[in-house]
């Protein structure tokens, strides 16, 4: 998909929303579109798509808009068979690869468990959008709002069919990484044991010119210190052929969930370009990063790679190098809690006319991953990737922000505190200007299990790259077969999945849009306008 085609299909079928107002009911007998735009074929769906925009232009003399109407046709052809998929996580024995694990390994079991309010928790994936939210389709003959769960929109994967394997720095079994995140209930714990005990991850890529000196103790599980990243790198591809073999799976999605690193430089000859990265690979130059050597392998044996920390991954020679290998690449920085709400919250007051000044706000938790970051150049990335998640929010109302003039000012303190483990803490503070200049301030607290917000995430990033990579466009009036217009797969670089990262990467030349309901309405109106459903409004 182009990068015009790809911003034009962020609103392309109205207002998102999990249900509808004034009574409704949620189908879980799956979709099935009527409609002469819509084919149902062996392999693969078919929809005719009529896109209405608007274009704008601004007088740069009397900053007059004129508005003009246009139309787009989309053809979308999407894949019905669903690809035995596997899912590597580097960082797998971290607190989120064994909370995914342990909660998918307890799924398939079947397993129930007891904390001291309830006796019978079930599995569940509360907190994924493909498993637990819904897309509103349209109204009854009594018009009422009929919704259907979103992974029954187009034929996914399920979070039980996934092949599951990674890499670590760390020895430890999935069991016993469970144990040491401290994530799941006690009996919870010693159900998944025998189950995940034997799960072992592969050998990391371990450079500790990259990560916190404190990180060293845990690195007992890596490469050889003597191998070039040229031999990492073939490595990591050898390791992917193999755990596809051995799990007989076609397609494999790559998840970058270990600890943030140090930003790696970036200068051209370095990794500016696809060939000048691999030839800085060839050489063993010392700023090519672990992460960036996860994600030119998981490129070059065509699995999609999803950066899930601030670090800068995917240095222009890996994004240059996915588009021209054709592999789907998503960034930066899993949006679990905090920055979500913020992105909410800020949209909600900005949009309201609203000017907000401060925002201020506080984190507090015990983690590895928090631990990692009490180094002080490990932090920068994190900080980074905090502070820039209303941007574009602010910088869509230059009547509150007239261009030139101050943004909010935005403070971000976070703090190690070991007794808390997984159990994250966090406080923020928002003063605003309202009518007539008078303040409004408010204060929210949230107390959450970190790794509990990031794992569905994960989850529905896997299920949704294999989905994505299924689908293909052509842009006309005619139908591909009549005229002959090929088929193309979506842009790469899949900023419609922008929605759980605190950065989100955009194609070339793409604007970046952080607020949350945009960015949910992406991937709600794409899969909408592969169906071709228009949603009645009222």
């Amino acid at each position: 998909m182009t990068d015009n085609d790809a911003s034009r299909l962020r609103a392309a079928t109205g207002p998102s929303g999990g249900g509808g107002g004034g009574g409704g009911y949620t189908a879980l007998g799956g979709l099935h579109v009527d409609s002469p735009d819509v084919a149902y074929g062996g392999d693969h769906i078919t929809a005719r798509y009529e896109y209405r925009s608007t274009a704008a232009a601004v007088d740069a003399e009397t900053g007059r808009v004129t508005a003009t109407p246009r139309s787009t046709v989309y053809h979308f052809r999407t894949g019905t068979r669903v690809r035995r998929t596997g899912l590597l996580q580097v960082g797998w024995g971290g607190a989120n690869g064994s909370t995914l694990t342990g909660a998918i390994v307890a799924s398939r079991s079947n397993l129930t468990w007891a904390s001291r309010s309830q006796a019978d928790h079930k599995p569940n994936y509360k907190g994924s959008l493909t498993q637990a939210a819904t897309v509103r389709v349209g109204l009854d003959a009594d018009g009422a709002a009929v919704t259907v769960p979103l992974r029954d929109v187009l034929p996914m994967g399920t979070p039980e069919a996934l092949a599951l394997g990674g890499w670590d720095i760390s020895g430890a079994s999935l069991a016993d990484a469970a144990d040491r995140a401290g994530v799941f209930e006690p009996d919870l714990r010693r159900q998944l044991r025998p189950l995940t005990d034997g799960m072992v991850p592969m050998r990391g890529a371990y450079d500790p010119a990259f990560i916190a000196d404190n990180q060293a103790p845990r690195a007992d599980h890596v490469m050889p210190a003597e191998w070039t990243k040229q031999q990492r790198l073939d490595a990591l591809r050898e390791d992917i052929v193999a755990f596809k073999a051995a799990n007989d799976v076609e397609f494999v999605v790559v998840v970058w969930t270990a600890n943030s690193e140090r930003y790696a430089e970036e200068r051209p000859g370095l990794n500016d370009t696809a060939d000048a990265l691999l030839a800085a690979i060839a050489r063993d130059e010392a700023e090519v990063s672990p992460s960036t050597l996860y994600a030119v392998a998981a490129i070059l044996e065509g699995c999609p790679f999803i950066n899930g920390s601030p670090q800068n991954t995917l240095v222009a020679g890996a994004v240059d190098l996915a588009i021209r290998s054709g592999v789907a690449v998503v960034g930066d920085d899993f949006k679990s809690g905090q920055t979500k709400m913020k992105s909410v919250l800020v949209d909600y007051l900005i949009g309201c006319g609203v000017k907000v000044k401060t925002m201020v706000t506080y984190n507090h938790l015990g983690n590895n991953d928090m631990y990692q970051l009490t180094d002080g150049v490990m932090w920068k990335p994190k900080s980074a990737a905090k502070s820039r998640v209303i941007d574009d929010i602010v910088d869509g109302n230059g009547l509150l922000y007239p261009p030139g003039t101050a943004r909010p000012d935005h403070v971000v303190v976070v703090k190690y505190v070991p007794f808390l483990g997984d159990s994250k803490r966090d406080v923020s503070e928002y003063t605003s200007e309202t009518f007539m200049d008078a303040h409004y301030t408010s204060v929210m607290h949230n107390t959450c299990l970190d790794s509990a917000l990031c794992a569905p995430l994960i989850l529905d990033l896997a299920l949704l790259a294999e989905l994505l990579t299924r689908i293909d466009f052509t842009v006309g009036n005619a139908a591909p077969d009549a005229d002959g217009a090929p088929y193309q797969p979506l842009h790469p670089v899949l900023s419609v999945l922008s929605f759980y990262m605190k950065i989100p990467r955009t194609p070339p030349g793409e604007p970046i849009v952080n607020s949350l309901a945009r960015q949910r309405a992406a991937v709600e109106n794409l899969l909408r306008a592969t169906m071709y459903i228009t949603e009645p409004i009222g």
